[in-house]
């Protein structure tokens, strides 16, 4: 397998992962961090074009972006194809982002009852004229995220994509879980296959990537062309480069102590100035958590972060379990 270039429309991506959109995750900050560890692009948690048309101050404080984690891919979600025509216009108009992807995959009840996220897969004709009415809207990349559909055959997704192609859209993002599925059961690869089989354009394929090992496995069983990795980013920021690396021949398994809570600390700091010390430190009593899961002595720490109040007691609490493991030893196993 060769890291070769993958072209979304005019963006050429230097490598083969995508961190996936997940809403009340991939903030600034996030992002940044992985971008940092290594990722081809990143994505922005959802956007409701709703709040764009009406002029959400908290909408638009989800469109930031920086100059250091790009590319960035802003997703936005909605039923309405002059709004989702309008949020498209109005993210490229403020610059900084290279790809709008329209949401069309998200199962959660309060978005699916106005007929936006995977609904749209029952609904072709408005899918396509919301298709249709973004990319006529906007000159860079448009992609669409999808499930399998309401049923696990995954006809609703061939429909979807080879549609999507027709009106101009640049990849395609496959998770092979249907709508009733949500994150359980275990993700359909086959349906990656079949769909790669029957577009032109890129397809990136999503789901159950919880290891680097796993990102080759899906990339040599389904001949996609990038995956997107989203929950196992959470608790390792650097799977993405490691599924890189591994395409490249280097080896990767264990990686340094200091190294993984310096990242710890490097998001809490990061998060405290973007959202302000008390919201962060509300936030980081379980974020922080997830880099350590299953390592000796979590419980206790993880116990521990759900008092903290201030940064300077997070980074003494993180310092301070780190300096035990590093008593212990002096790697610890990231691939979970």
């Amino acid at each position: 397998m060769r890291l070769n270039q993958i072209q979304i429309g005019t963006l050429k991506l230097q490598g083969k992962t995508v961190l996936a959109p997940l809403a009340g995750i991939t903030s600034l900050p996030f992002r940044c961090i992985v971008k940092a560890c290594g990722c081809a692009l990143v994505c922005s948690e959802m956007v409701s074009a709703n709040g764009l048309f009406y002029n959400s101050a908290k909408t638009f404080t989800m469109l930031e972006t920086h100059s250091k984690e790009r590319p960035v891919s802003i997703q936005i979600f909605g039923s309405d194809p002059k709004a989702m025509a309008m949020a498209a216009e109005t993210v490229e108009k403020r610059g900084g982002v290279d790809v709008i992807d329209i949401n069309m995959g998200c199962s959660v009840k309060k978005v699916v009852k106005t007929g936006a996220g995977v609904a749209l897969m029952q609904d072709i004709a408005n899918a396509e004229k919301i298709i249709r009415a973004v990319r006529a809207s906007i000159s860079i990349p448009v992609t669409i995220k999808i499930r399998s559909g309401s049923e696990s055959s995954g006809r609703q997704a061939l429909d979807i994509s080879q549609m999507a192609e027709k009106c101009g859209v640049d990849a395609v993002v496959l998770h092979p879980r249907t709508a009733s599925q949500k994150f359980r059961g275990r993700a359909d690869w086959s349906l990656i296959r079949k769909l790669k089989q029957n577009l032109s354009i890129p397809l990136i394929g999503n789901g159950d990537i919880t290891t680097a090992a796993d990102g080759i496995r899906m990339l040599e069983e389904t001949g996609c062309d990038a995956v997107m990795v989203g929950r196992g980013a959470m608790a390792n920021p650097f799977i993405l480069a490691e599924i890189d690396d591994l395409i490249r021949g280097k080896p990767c398994g264990k990686r340094p102590v200091n190294e993984i809570f310096t990242v710890m600390k490097e998001l809490l700091c990061a998060c405290v100035d973007y959202f302000g010390e008390d919201s962060a430190c509300k936030m980081m009593r379980s974020r922080l958590a997830w880099f350590v899961k299953g390592w000796p002595g979590c419980s206790k720490f993880r116990h521990a972060l759900a008092g903290i109040v201030t940064k300077d007691q997070a980074l003494e609490l993180i310092t301070s379990y780190q300096n035990i493991l590093e008593d212990s030893e002096s790697t610890l196993d990231t691939q979970r």
